[in-house]
């Protein structure tokens, strides 16, 4: 009984005592909580992002944190974003995780760091980077050589950045994930003991744990590190598994407690009512669990970032752009119900008044927009690669966006245009117009052509939507027309193969009047005298994604839920703003047009 009140307390430090005294904390695992300079820790941590969130907001995001009773911020590592490409590594701007973390020490805020390297987290190929698939043989998540080669080089440049702060270093890392949720995946204590010596060569030691759903704890986890439990929301049933994986003994912590979910292109919104997880909260706090709440606050998967569900060969449901979780805090960063109900409960146990709730943040909306400068797609396609084959987005080196597939064929005969093995989405064109569109997600690879007499170009723009995140089919996550093309039957070849990866759009020229039902891009400038949170309203759109000052907002997809797009005012400036929409179907919109609230739960057939 002493020990159980012993972890009803919480120990709550003070900004300055971490962002400006240079003393060592010590952080440790005690029979039945955690232990903060020897004195019993209850970790109330939230999961945010910091690629999902503008760097300039970081810092507002964690004190809306602070407002509900939050005293730890957990984060995935993205090694795709990290490392792009092989032996090149970006810890700039947005992808500066060490300034994350120095954010959240001057913000009084501890920091669970997770740099699996797989992180699954609703991303692109579950983090990995897309060029491992360019290594013939390399298996991921495996004790295969070149793959661990590649991940001992990522972890330890990532140790370098950030080694000094953990907290046995003088920082505010208090623990580090190793691997993740990797017993839903295989059962290999070696492979998971070869992570674990990584980590620590790395600098990356401390205070290492694992996390497993509760079914899969027995395969994830490593005899002598901490094993962690997700998605449990009973103590009783928490305590008895934590138990049977660590020696009879605690802590006792849910490594992910999820007060909501994500979506995914064509499925209905998901939403979770506050109430639903009110009193399990409550339990959980008052029986001195520890949690990390996933996700806090979910924010934007922007760019080309998002992954896909495909457990098996027979569905892919790639995600949506918004990340907003139906999350606490919502995409914008505002506190939402639920914030509001959960900050009653932890406020109970915080031992101290906690800050005040931010108002709301300022959303405006902005005249419509007309775009008058655009161009079509035939018209900025760069210098081509040639192949007897088509050859996928890895063989051409390219990440993400889109590729467009050319052949020619002469006095073809009518019919079936088919693809094997189509990664994602195609849009076929016969001499310039088009015939049709084909999308993995409803299994549709063929489409009628007609041909006849002389030669036809047969053109096909391909997007990649998204490298599958999670499960089995992680090893087969290669884009584009990734095996071959046939008409009636006859397999086509000599292909060219132009680059649209979309990554720098600066050097487009916008001059030119684009051809009617060809993929089109479209820019326009406009006007603010103040700045604030805005949605773009995509609903008169059809496909496609957008930029607002040369920053990626993400997708968008008339078949929903999402139907806007989050703007967020730290990237918008008084003066001359520009946006950009690359519009893959309703080629003829030039209205663009803003709402003060986002639209995510409107589905179209």
């Amino acid at each position: 009984m002493k020990r159980f009140l012993c972890c009803l307390l919480i120990f709550c430090f003070a900004g300055p005592t971490i962002a400006q005294k240079a003393r060592l904390h010590s952080f440790d695992l005690g029979d039945t909580c955690f232990l903060l300079d020897g004195k019993p820790f209850q970790i109330i941590s939230a999961e945010i992002h910091y690629p999902r969130v503008p760097r300039q907001a970081w810092r507002q995001r964690m004190q809306m944190a602070k407002a509900m009773g939050i005293n730890t911020i957990g984060t995935y590592v993205f090694w795709n974003l990290q490392e792009p490409e092989k032996d090149k590594f970006d810890f700039t701007e947005n992808n500066d995780i060490a300034a994350f973390v120095r954010t959240a020490r001057e913000e009084g805020l501890w920091v669970i760091l997770r740099p699996s390297p797989y992180v699954c987290a609703e991303w692109e190929f579950g983090g990995y980077p897309y060029w491992l698939q360019n290594q013939k043989g390399l298996v991921v998540r495996s004790k295969e050589s070149q793959y661990l080669n590649e991940y001992k080089k990522y972890i330890q440049r990532l140790g370098k950045e950030l080694s000094p702060y953990l907290i046995n270093n003088g920082g505010n890392i208090i623990m580090v994930q190793v691997e993740n949720e990797y017993g839903s995946y295989g059962n290999d204590k070696e492979y998971l003991e070869i992570n674990r010596k990584m980590f620590v060569d790395a600098g990356l030691n401390g205070i290492l744990y694992t996390c497993d759903p509760a079914r899969d704890v027995a395969k994830g986890q490593l005899p002598g590190m901490f094993a962690a439990v997700n998605g449990v929301n009973n103590a009783a049933t928490l305590k008895t598994l934590t138990r049977k994986y660590n020696n009879g003994k605690g802590p006792f912590f849910v490594a992910e407690w999820y007060p909501a979910w994500f979506d995914w292109w064509g499925e209905k919104h998901h939403t979770v009512p506050p109430a639903r997880y009110v009193r399990e909260l409550d339990n959980m706090l008052g029986a001195g669990v520890s949690i990390n709440m996933y996700m806090f606050h979910g924010g934007t998967t922007r760019g080309f970032m998002n992954g896909a569900n495909c457990y098996d060969s027979s569905y892919y449901q790639p995600q949506i752009s918004s990340y907003d979780y139906d999350a606490p805090l919502d995409e914008a960063g505002n506190a939402t119900d639920k914030f509001m109900q959960f900050r009653s409960v932890i406020q109970k146990y915080a031992g101290h008044t906690l800050p005040d709730v931010p108002s709301p943040k300022k959303s405006i909306v902005i005249p419509p927009i007309t775009f008058s400068s655009s161009t079509d797609i035939f018209s900025i396609l760069p210098r081509p690669v040639v192949s007897a084959k088509p050859l996928s987005f890895e063989k051409l080196k390219q990440a993400y966006g889109y590729v467009l597939y050319r052949t020619k064929v002469t006095n073809g005969k009518s019919g079936m245009l088919s693809i094997k093995e189509l990664r994602d989405y195609g849009i076929v064109f016969i001499n310039g117009k088009k015939q049709g569109t084909l999308n993995r997600m409803i299994k549709q690879d063929s489409l009628y052509v007609e041909l006849g007499n002389g030669v036809h170009i047969i053109d096909i723009l391909v997007e990649n939507m998204g490298r599958v995140n999670y499960g089995p089919n992680l090893l087969k996550n290669e884009k584009g027309i990734t095996e071959k093309v046939t008409l009636n039957g006859k397999e086509l070849t000599n292909w060219q193969m132009f680059s649209l990866p979309m990554t720098s759009l600066d050097k487009l020229s916008f001059t030119k009047k684009p051809s009617k039902d060809i993929p089109v891009l479209r820019k326009a400038s406009f006007s603010l005298t103040e700045t604030g949170d805005t949605y773009l309203d995509m609903r008169s759109w059809g496909k496609g994604a957008v930029w607002i000052n040369g920053k990626s907002l993400g997708r968008y997809w008339e078949i929903g839920p999402q139907q806007t797009i989050y703007v967020p005012a730290e990237w918008l400036i008084k003066g001359v703003n520009q946006v950009v929409v690359f519009e893959l179907q309703r080629t003829d919109e030039t209205v663009l047009k803003t709402v003060e609230k986002p639209v995510l739960d409107q589905l179209k057939n």
